[in-house]
């Protein structure tokens, strides 16, 4: 018989997650944008950072590669590149 599994609280920050991505990754060009933060609602890892216009970056240790930010740009300010 198992016991409860209990973790610590806020300990997901420490599981640098961004070996997985599969592909590539996503570049912020930060020429077009207009700081709408679509990238960062519709990022499910929420390693984008940045609060104004043409400031945005992602933390590569946590992201997955999935696009999303790619593909939701109205200004086309986030392109996917291979990995290096």
């Amino acid at each position: 018989m198992f016991g409860p599994l209990i973790i610590k609280p806020g300990s997901a920050r420490n599981n640098k997650t961004g070996s997985w991505r599969v592909g590539g990754k996503p570049k912020f060009l930060q020429k077009n944008c207009i700081g709408c933060k679509m990238c960062l609602a519709i990022c499910p890892e929420a390693c984008i950072e940045g609060g104004e216009k043409n400031t945005y970056t992602c933390d590569y240790s946590f992201c997955k590669g999935c696009g999303f930010c790619a593909a939701i740009c109205p200004k086309k300010d986030v392109e996917m590149v291979k990995e290096e």
